[in-house]
């Protein structure tokens, strides 16, 4: 195998003098690459998903988003997962570092710059732009915005292409097969399909994964020996069966790579694409945009990596988040790159279902979309948040429909959450303070006062706030924060159907009742139930402390989610700022709280979740 340098060393960049300078081109056999794959497998193959918690941050990424055309719901709908993720490890108290970022090359972005009559770049910046305002509005807490026509980025890239080319990975050979430019990669043929195009009645080549017009191409680029690796991913994804999530995917990934993996093309001719990082030992080659754009993971966490400080910048990732349609890419050829340049594997990726709309996927390209920034200004930031969250699918896609966001904001968050901090907050005949300085026990042990003295659906709704953060904090390892926030609600209708039962403002009533009557008799007519005053004024307080620490709990937990909203909570219940962490997200921990920071029922931090204007 030799390598072509068909420019002179002065016209290269000085990265790219140094990468010629240093190239070696070399044949590597058979057994020279297994060797290098067991190499490997001992030193990656645990240690990617086996990191002791604290030994770095973690590291969780979106993927980066190609700016061809403006985003839609689906995109808002990845980075509103990547951050929920995020503020859970912060909120347990771990540093955690979250990357988003935008895909600046490629055929894709060269033919729609030239089709707007702008410059590539010029192109890019405007549509990174558009991406960074969308992760400001949806309050996207991240630490790293990466860009592909980023210095550094090109840079790193080159960086691994000359590993990949030393070690053998890379060779020069003629490439036949269908290409897709709207999904910029190649499909075998047993992955395309004829099909009648229904606008024009001609008949075309599509793939049968995202249907997508694919067109034969042959010509002389750069390959990847991805199906040397065909092996040492079996065994990967055998030694970590939650790399994908979820595991539907997971075994597609393991069928698919199973069924025999071909040499994958990782350049393009200059002449066919200009717009991208070069080869930078052939200037006649364009680098494949999945190679440069997946790397971008890794130079966003500091590669090439300085000796010593591998994990400082939170390498390796802890969690990709990326849609169901790119699952190949990131399970299969991203693995097999990082192998190839012996390093560490991510942890999990979480890939999710689609939004669709009336039962369509969305996409760019049909202008099947919803505009985030509309639905945004209609409904609201945390409005947004919570549902796209709750009703969106990580197995199963989901379908869009503004109705819908009314009807479930109406019932969830107006009568349910709304409605219980109501009832809690601004009840009468209760002090939640007293209450909760009678029933909080911080030192984590049953309250005796309710396993001895609360009826059986008191002791119930205590076993079940004792049991909640655990099960949500569970559904968070299992990367399904959808099932989190809807046990999160759950916790929320279960409260509120136990002050229905109970009815505190009922046995207020009767107190006062008994406490006006002069005859005696509503005292008599109590003591005949079994019941003094006293016993009848704990059973509020019981009660009113029941729903008040599920609203506290619930509100830690949904800072995650909707944090905005659940400030407001917090300072509607009087949490005080240094007692909303997962620490104090234990059944009684708390005994401080209860006198609002605000005033409840005026202006907008008095009211939890106004009306809808859009509802009407």
């Amino acid at each position: 195998m030799r390598a072509r340098v068909s420019a002179p060393l002065q016209a290269l960049t000085p990265l790219q003098s140094l990468i010629a300078r240093r190239w070696r081109p070399q044949w590597i056999c058979q057994s020279c690459q297994h060797r290098s794959q067991r190499q490997w497998q001992r030193r990656s193959l645990a240690t990617s998903s086996t990191q002791a918690k604290g030994e770095k941050p973690y590291y969780i990424t979106t993927p980066i988003f190609y700016v061809n055309a403006a985003p839609h719901v689906g995109h808002m709908y990845t980075m509103i997962l990547t951050d929920v993720l995020n503020r859970w490890q912060r909120l347990k108290g771990r540093k955690a570092i979250l990357c988003t970022g935008t895909d600046e090359h490629g055929l894709k972005i060269q033919q729609a710059a030239a089709k707007a009559g702008t410059p590539p770049k010029e192109f890019c910046d405007r549509g990174a732009a558009v991406f960074k305002d969308l992760a400001s509005r949806i309050d996207v807490d991240y630490d790293r915005f990466l860009r592909t026509t980023d210095q550094r980025h090109k840079e790193g890239v080159e960086y691994a292409w000359q590993m990949l080319q030393d070690k053998g990975w890379i060779y020069e050979s003629k490439h036949e097969g269908w290409y897709s430019v709207s999904d910029e990669t190649f499909y075998p043929q047993g992955q395309v399909q004829v099909i009648v195009d229904p606008p024009t009645g001609r008949k075309i080549m599509v793939s049968i994964e995202t249907g997508k017009e694919v067109e034969w191409t042959s010509e002389r680029n750069y390959h990847f020996r991805l199906s040397a690796f065909r092996d040492t991913l079996l065994e990967f994804y055998e030694s970590n069966p939650g790399f994908v999530v979820p595991k539907t995917r997971m075994d597609q990934v393991v069928a698919e790579v199973k069924a025999g993996l071909n040499d994958l093309s990782v350049s393009r001719p200059v002449e066919r694409l200009t717009w991208g990082i070069r080869v930078p030992t052939d200037p006649s080659q364009t680098m494949y945009v999945w190679l440069d754009a997946l790397l971008n993971y890794a130079t966003a966490a500091g590669y090439p990596f300085t000796p010593g400080s591998e994990t400082v910048g939170g390498w390796p990732a802890d969690v990709h988040v990326v849609g169901k349609d790119i699952v190949r890419f990131h399970c299969i050829y991203w693995p097999a790159f990082l192998m190839a340049l012996n390093l560490p594997l991510p942890k999990q990726v979480l890939t999710h279902a689609h939004w669709t709309l009336g039962r369509q996927k969305m996409a760019k390209s049909t202008g099947n979309v919803v505009n985030p920034f509309f639905a945004l200004e209609r409904f609201g930031t945390d409005v947004m948040r919570w549902y796209l969250v709750q009703e969106g699918g990580i197995s199963d896609d989901a379908d869009y429909d503004n109705h819908f966001i009314i009807e479930r904001y109406k019932k969830g968050l107006q009568g349910g959450l709304g409605n219980l901090a109501s009832r809690v907050m601004r009840g009468k005949g209760w002090d939640v303070q007293r209450a909760v300085k009678l029933y909080a026990h911080p030192s984590g042990e049953i309250h005796p006062a309710v396993s001895q003295e609360a009826d059986e659906p008191g002791r119930r709704a205590y076993g079940r706030i004792r049991a909640f953060p655990g099960q949500v904090n569970q559904h968070m390892v299992d990367l399904h924060p959808n099932r989190a926030l809807q046990g999160i609600m759950k916790g929320v209708y279960d409260a509120n159907g136990y002050m229905q039962l109970t009815s505190p403002w009922t046995l207020v009533t009767k107190l006062q009742s008994i406490m006006a009557d002069t005859t005696g008799q509503e005292m008599h007519d109590l003591s005949k139930a079994g019941q003094t005053p006293e016993q009848l004024e704990a059973e509020i307080d019981r009660t009113v402390y029941l729903s008040a620490e599920t609203l506290r709990l619930v509100g830690i937990m949904l800072q995650a989610f909707i944090p905005a909203s659940a400030k407001r909570l917090l300072d509607m219940m009087g949490v005080a700022e240094e007692r909303r962490s997962w620490e104090w997200c234990v059944m009684g921990k708390d005994d401080d709280y209860g006198v609002p920071m605000v005033e409840l029922g005026r202006g907008e931090q008095g009211v939890l979740f106004p009306r809808l204007s859009s509802a009407f």
